[in-house]
This record gives structure tokens, sequence and C-alpha cells, in this order.
């Protein structure tokens, strides 16, 4: 299985602009509609917020505070998207289409890698398999900066396919992809892709003088992401510098902090048999065929190595989520890419028929429950909806109606139209993902973000504020919660758990649980108390000091 070769170029029984139509189809859904939503996208677009506001291009800043978890990457390309496109769209929605280019990016990147690996048409193929992902569908869809770490592996390994004919080409995309990575999340992508890129030799199509100029190539690209920003942000503070490197990336991988969820070694092993379906047992099955002798072949050694890779660094890092797992799907989607050559009539019957069972079942349920939140038939289940999100407002909208009767049509004339062919399968799965995803987020988005947004929470709080105070502290109140009371009503407040900004302030609103309020120390009285519409598990509350010569402590 080398690249380009006669066995792996049939020709493609899938037409160009019907995959970009199809992947267009899947990427816009979700991007527009709705408010930055809590964790990930309320605090990243809080970052966005504060560079628009003139906020600090080289310290990201949130809320009026350095925020050094990731480089600034992700959040300077929100901030120019949402520039150019707000109006005519809203704000965050603006800087959420971001995500959506960097998206269309990855599709092509990987489309290109199948192709240097597979020959011509299977570039398509290798971006319907990455599409088909379950655990790709939502986050791809959201405000983070992982997806713009997607981009950048998905470059790398493009440029690591490549490098196997034209060397120079392919550092140039090793390079790019790394920077890309890096200044999206940090040390993570240089330390992956470069154990990977170091391990590559041990295989004989990059044993090469030629990959040495791969190599050479890809560090002169890679040095200046690597020098400037980091540079600059020394220049400016040695203590951000600090918090940056030591604290939020040496710090997360080896657990040296308390900063993110704690992991166990078997966290992504675990996640994987439903998060990379269908693409893990289609790899696994193209690794049983391969046979010993074949695993050394480019196709089969280039995504098994860089999965395994990533696999054992994120395994042994004592930071894990399983939106950390979307670096592994590239490679996955790159090895499962010549299974479907090799599979068997039944098991690609099989992929078919379920494609379009699961596509019917869902699409049937999407309608049922839409008559029942919009048009209220069934009574009863209308009835439950509101009670699960009580700030809806229901009612028959004419676009989404529209838009999801496209998708739904659209799906079935896709399946109509689909030529018996070895790539049929997979064409079918990801045609059924995109219209159950599109249906999703078309009809109930707006239900969704209904109890997910703060929009209406922080209105009631601002009805509540004194006409005449100082500032606002704030007591463990959230990142995402602090983002968007800077977004929605221009409110910065001053952290009591931070010893450098604790200011005396008037009023004071804090963070718990419904069934416990924890005061602030002193005397006060509460104001204020809410929760998004539908949460009862949050509560806020809002103080004001009854003595105004006490200090917050």
């Amino acid at each position: 299985m080398t690249p380009n070769t006669s066995s792996q170029s049939a020709t493609p029984s899938i037409p160009l602009p019907w995959v970009i139509a199809l992947a267009a189809a899947w990427i816009l859904p979700g991007l527009l509609g709705h408010d930055p939503w809590k964790p990930d996208e309320g605090y990243t677009f809080g970052l966005v917020y504060s560079l628009l506001n003139g906020g600090d291009w080289i310290v990201p800043m949130l809320a009026g505070e350095a925020f050094m978890e990731k480089p600034p990457l992700f959040y300077w390309s929100a901030a120019l998207v949402a520039k150019l496109l707000a109006p005519p769209f809203a704000l965050h929605d603006a800087a959420r289409l971001t995500t959506g280019i960097y998206m269309a990016l990855t599709f092509a990147l990987v489309a290109g890698a199948a192709r240097e690996l597979y020959g011509k048409g299977r570039g398509a193929l290798a971006t319907l398999l990455l599409m088909g992902c379950l655990g790709i569908v939502v986050r791809s869809h959201q405000l983070i900066t992982d997806i713009a770490l997607l981009s950048g592996f998905a470059a790398a390994f493009y440029g690591l396919a490549l490098a196997m004919r034209r060397p120079a080409a392919g550092g140039f995309w090793l390079g790019t992809g790394v920077g890309i990575g890096f200044l999206s999340k940090g040390l993570l992508a240089p330390g992956i892709l470069g154990f990977f890129a170091l391990l590559l030799p041990l295989l004989p199509a990059w044993r090469t003088r030629g990959y040495l100029v791969t190599l050479g190539v890809a560090a002169a690209i890679f040095l200046p992401w690597l020098i400037i920003w980091p540079y600059a942000l020394y220049t400016k503070s040695p203590a951000l510098f600090n918090e940056w490197l030591v604290i939020n990336n040496f710090g997360r991988f080896l657990g040296g902090n308390d900063l993110g969820p704690a992991a166990d070694n078997a966290h992504y092993l675990r996640i994987l048999p439903w998060y990379a379906l269908p693409t893990l047992p289609l790899a696994a099955w193209a690794l049983l065929r391969a046979r010993v002798a074949g695993l050394t072949t480019p196709g089969i050694a280039l995504p098994l190595l860089g999965f395994s890779v990533i696999l054992v660094v994120l395994s042994v890092s004592a930071d894990a989520r399983e939106l950390y797992a979307l670096p592994m799907l590239i490679p996955l989607a790159l090895l499962a890419t010549p299974a479907i050559d090799m599979l068997r009539r039944g098991a690609a019957n099989l992929i078919y028929w379920f494609s379009i069972m699961s596509g019917c079942f869902f699409m049937i349920v999407a309608w049922f429950y839409w008559t029942a939140l919009e048009l209220a038939v069934p009574a009863k289940l209308h009835a439950h909806l509101h009670t699960l999100q009580p700030g809806y407002t229901p009612g028959f909208k004419g676009l989404a109606f529209t838009l999801a009767m496209f998708y739904s049509v659209g799906w079935i004339v896709v399946l109509l139209k689909l030529r018996k062919s070895r790539e049929r399968p997979v064409i079918a799965w990801a045609a059924t993902m995109t219209m159950v995803w599109g249906l999703i987020a078309i009809l109930f988005v707006g239900w969704l973000d209904a109890g997910k947004s703060y929009r209406s929470m922080i209105a009631d709080l601002q009805k509540a504020l004194p006409a005449q105070y100082d500032c606002i502290a704030s007591q463990t109140l959230g990142e995402p919660q602090r983002a968007m009371l800077h977004y929605f009503a221009g409110i910065i407040t001053w952290r009591l758990e931070e010893e450098g900004r604790k200011r005396s302030c008037q009023l004071t609103l804090t963070q718990g649980v419904a069934s416990e309020a924890t005061p602030p120390a002193g005397a006060w009285e509460k104001i204020w108390e809410g929760t998004r519409p539908g949460d009862k598990v949050e509560r806020y509350r809002l103080y004001r000091r009854l003595d105004p010569s006490a200090k917050n402590l």
C-alpha cells in the first residue's frame, strides 16, 4: 500500500461537488443562532470579546484579568472573523464561524493526506469517515481552541504524507501544523508531533535523505511560531510567561497543580469505542487485513504510528477530557480509508442499511418532538419539554421549518441517488450524521439555548442592581459566568479569591448550589437570587454590604 498505487486509485464514485456540499451542510448547523454556552464557549468568547474591546493582543484577557491557560491564536482568529462578519451576524455567532473555517481546513487537509497515502479519490472518503465520527459532531460546532488544534494536527499529517513525494512542501505543512497546534493549545502539539516525526525514520518510506529535508524545513517554519509570541509575552511579563509555561503546560500534563479534571490511564481507551465510531472498527479491519508484512507500508504505518503516539501521550497525562481525544480521529479516519476497499459485501450492506434505518428513526423522532415542542401535539410531551426549559417561547418558525425540511428531503434524495459502490456505506453514514445533526441544531437550538444561555439571568440581575454602587466583588464565580457578565452587561467583577485584585466593593455576587447559600464574610443582605431557567443546581446570589466601613476579606 504505497502512495498513489493503482490498486488504491480506482475512479471515485463521489463527485467533488457532492462532497463539498455535504461538508458544508455538516459544518454550518449549530454555528449560528445561540449564545455562548458554558463551560468552554463561555470563557473562550470572553477572551475574544476582550480583544474586540481594546484588550491586549499578547496577554489573553478575560473580564479584566489575564487568562494564561492557552496561547492566543484561536482568539486572534475569532476576533478578526467577528470584526469582519458582525454585523450582519451577532458578535458571538460571527466569532463561532471561525470554528467552521477551521473545520473546513481540517477536512481539506485530511483529504490531502489520504490522496497522498492511498491515491486519487481516497481524499473524499477519508473526509466522510472523519465527518461520520460520533465524537467530533458536537465539539466541532463549538467556539473552542481545540478545533484550531485539530487543524494543526491535520496539517502535520498531510505534511508527513506529502514528504514522501515532495520533501520541502511536506516540511512546510508539518512545520505549519505544529505551529498552529502550539499557538492554539501550547506544548502538547509540538510534543506529540515532534516525537511522532522523529519516530518515522524507523519506517522505510521515511528513512531517506529527503525526509531530512522535510525535518529541516519544518523546523525553520515552526521557529517563528515558537519564538515570536512567547518572547513578546516574556518581555511584557515574566510572571505571566511562567504561569503559562510552567503551570498551564507542564503543571497540567504532570499533575503538579489542581487545574483540569483528573484522569486515569484508561480514560481514552474507554471512550474510543463510541467516540471513534465507525472509524475505529474499520481501522481495526484494515490492520487485520494488512497482516504483519503490511504494517510497514506508508498507508498503514503513518496513521497507526500517529494514533499510537497520540494515545500514549494523552493517556499518561494527568489532565483528561473527551474533548482532548479529537486529534486521534484524524489518523483513525486515514487508517480506516483502505478498509472500505476490503469490506466484505455483508459488512458493507450492514453499514449501509444501518445508516438508513437509524436515519429514518431519528428523523421521525426529531419531527415528532418538534411538533410537541412548537405545536403542542401531543400536549403532555409539550408540557414536559417546557418544564425542562421554562424560558423557551414556543411557536412555528418558518425559517427553521424550511431548513429542517431541506435536510430531511435532501437526505432522502442523496440515498436515492447513491449507486452501488464500495464507498456507498460511508456516504450513507456521513449523510445520515449530517441530516440528524442538522435537524437537532436547526429545530432545537432555541430550546437548548433557553436553558444554556446566561442572557435572561443576567438581565434579571441587572434589574436588581442599585442605582449607585462602586463595584461588584465575586465569590467562587466561574470563568464562563464572569465572561458572560462582561458581554451581556458590561460588568467586571473583582474576585475575592485573587489576592492582588481584592477590592472593597458594596456588592458581592456569589455562585453556589440551590440548597446552600454561602454569603461573604461580614454583614451583608441578599438583594437578589437567580439562575438560568430550568437549572436546578446552580444558584447565583447578589449581596449588598450593610456596613459601609467594612472591607471584603
